[in-house]
């Protein structure tokens, strides 16, 4: 592919062209951590103490800044007592990404620390279900009132004055009113996941159903179409590619909302699992359930864009 193709508004990449681009998406940050990782000169803002030597408060693995390490190996020097060891070391947030890939594998096999713990794979099961159910929930209710308010004018007029006004209102707000109504467990989780999405949803698909071409509205009309067909028979098609790529976008909605929601009540899934490590300071741990969290969700969104080619083989944005 030529430079020039590059500085091309709407250039079309081929298939090619595209695997090694998306490739390369994960190659430029997942280098850029092992350079900071791995390389003391770029970023290595504390020493890893080896060996205390003689100064009683060292302890093997602890971390301290290049001053004060300087500063006490001078002062050993001075008394000629045995000077402290120790090597460059980023801050103890920042594991190296053979810790996060480590740490990774040992969550799927080494058991919880605790009786009552989750598996890592427990943990993003019961995750799973809450994103699902509210994301169902929120669909079945947001999806036909956008098609119905970007097909009907009156519609829109009515209701999306409120929405607009509660899609600003913070989804984590609602927490204790939920917990007070659906209890401390997995309803008021999956309530701030409804709350979150629908209003963003029905917005969206308004929006989505407004950009439907009304040459074709003009030609079921001369064809006799009236009414509800024109719906179902016009309106819901033309736009099905256009609405499931919004599905697919507001999932990952779905997902952010996560964390939050499972702050709610009783803590659960992935977020007891990310929250418990980083009380203990196990960060490597913190960032293989992050990247976890990561995985699925690109994962599902490339099986959905996979299953929408085979749909809608005609959507050239599918393709």
């Amino acid at each position: 592919m030529r430079l020039s193709d590059w500085l091309t508004v709407g250039a079309r990449l081929s298939a090619r062209a595209r695997l090694w681009l998306g490739i390369l998406s994960f190659i430029l940050p997942l280098g850029l951590w092992c350079v900071v990782s791995y390389v003391p000169a770029v970023w290595h803002p504390y020493v890893s103490v080896t060996d205390p030597g003689s100064v009683d408060y060292f302890q093997p693995g602890m971390l301290v800044d290049h001053t004060t390490f300087r500063d006490e190996v001078q002062n050993a020097e001075k008394a000629r007592k045995p000077i402290p060891h120790g090597v460059p070391s980023n801050p103890v947030y920042l594991p190296a990404p053979d810790q996060v890939l480590t740490a990774f594998y040992e969550a799927f096999t080494t058991p919880p620390p605790t009786r009552d713990g989750e598996w890592l794979h427990e943990a993003l099961w019961h995750s799973i279900q809450i994103i699902f159910w509210g994301f169902i929930i929120s669909s079945i209710f947001g999806v036909p009132l956008g098609i119905l308010c970007g097909a009907y004018p009156p519609m829109a007029r009515l209701s999306e004055p409120f929405v607009e006004f509660f899609r600003y209102l913070p989804a984590p707000a609602f927490g204790a009113l939920a917990v007070s109504i659906l209890g401390i467990y997995d309803g008021p989780k999956i309530a701030i996941i409804v709350i979150g999405t629908f209003f963003q949803q029905v917005l969206i698909i308004a929006n989505t159903t407004r950009k439907l071409d009304f040459s074709l509205v003009e030609a079921a009309m001369t064809l006799g179409t009236r009414r509800l067909k024109m719906l179902t028979r016009v309106v819901i098609p033309a736009i099905l590619p256009d609405l499931y790529r919004d599905q697919r976008i507001l999932l990952g909605w779905a997902w952010t909302y996560l964390i939050v929601a499972e702050l709610i009540g009783t803590t659960s899934g992935i977020t007891w699992f990310i929250t418990q490590q980083a009380r203990y300071q196990h960060f490597a741990n913190v960032y293989a359930g992050i990247a976890m969290i990561g995985i699925i969700g690109l994962g599902t969104d490339i099986v959905l864009a996979l299953i929408a080619r085979r749909l809608f083989p005609w959507d050239k944005a599918a393709a």
